[in-house]
């Protein structure tokens, strides 16, 4: 055999060992834990909604999304408070726990333990939005609600290596403190961030930069643009990285 055909094979050896991934299916929310491992570790916050608290109309699991009674404008343009901020994070939204570079599945994180991911990647969120909020005084009062639709950080693998992106995605809306009516129209935010690897990984998180404290000042700086700029908050462009976690 020639030494292009040894090439060939190799090749073609090589890119079905790396086809094996996880697939995102939102109807299994958790893969098997390994045996032993606590399913949430004591702390963490069930961050589900209480049965008695009002859901924003449009983020319910069927039926069709309402206009918003009273708009204040489809570009948010109007200043506005935020009196509280409400995420969901479904339980529709599969989890992977497999340690490849792109793993499949709607939420990936791994910088606290084996537990509840779906409570944990909600408490971060939560402290995101809140703490980009904050600073907000306009003339009208809404509650920001948020549903997470992705949430990927990096596995241990990507961490230590290579690097990626840290892929988030989300709904939102204002809705009315008294009546719950949307305020806005929903709409999807991209939060893509550049996720360091390797050495500069190690060196940033030597310096108290970990995944959970530059995703939540990245996203806290993402809903006060979504809120503040007319035009909202654009997308970072990633390249390469950001284009295989979005396949």
């Amino acid at each position: 055999m020639g030494l292009r055909k040894v090439v060939l094979v190799a090749c073609g050896l090589g890119l079905s060992a790396c086809s094996t991934v996880d697939v995102a299916t939102r109807n299994n929310p958790y893969e098997v834990l390994p045996a032993g491992q606590p399913q949430t570790p004591s702390g963490y916050i069930q961050n589900e909604a209480p049965a008695d608290l009002k859901l924003v109309p449009a983020f319910a699991e069927a039926g069709a999304v309402p206009e918003p009674s009273v708009q204040i404008t489809d570009a948010f343009q109007v200043p506005v408070s935020i009196v509280s901020v409400r995420v969901r994070v479904p339980r529709s939204l599969s989890v992977s726990e497999a340690n490849r570079y792109l793993p499949r599945g709607d939420i990936v994180w791994r910088e606290d333990p084996i537990g509840d991911r779906h409570a944990q990647v909600g408490t971060i969120v939560q402290a995101a939005m809140e703490q980009g909020t904050a600073s907000l005084d306009g003339p009208v009062q809404a509650v920001l609600d948020i549903r997470l639709s992705r949430f990927h950080a990096l596995t241990e693998k990507a961490r230590y290596t290579t690097g990626g992106v840290h892929s988030i995605s989300f709904d939102l809306a204002l809705t009315d403190p008294q009546t719950g009516e949307l305020l806005t129209p929903v709409r999807q935010v991209r939060a893509d961030l550049d996720a360091f690897g390797g050495k500069q990984a190690l060196r940033a998180m030597a310096a108290g930069q970990t995944q959970k404290v530059r995703i939540t000042n990245h996203l806290a700086e993402v809903i006060r643009q979504e809120l503040t700029n007319p035009d909202g908050y654009k997308n970072a462009s990633l390249g390469f990285m950001q284009m295989l976690n979005n396949i």
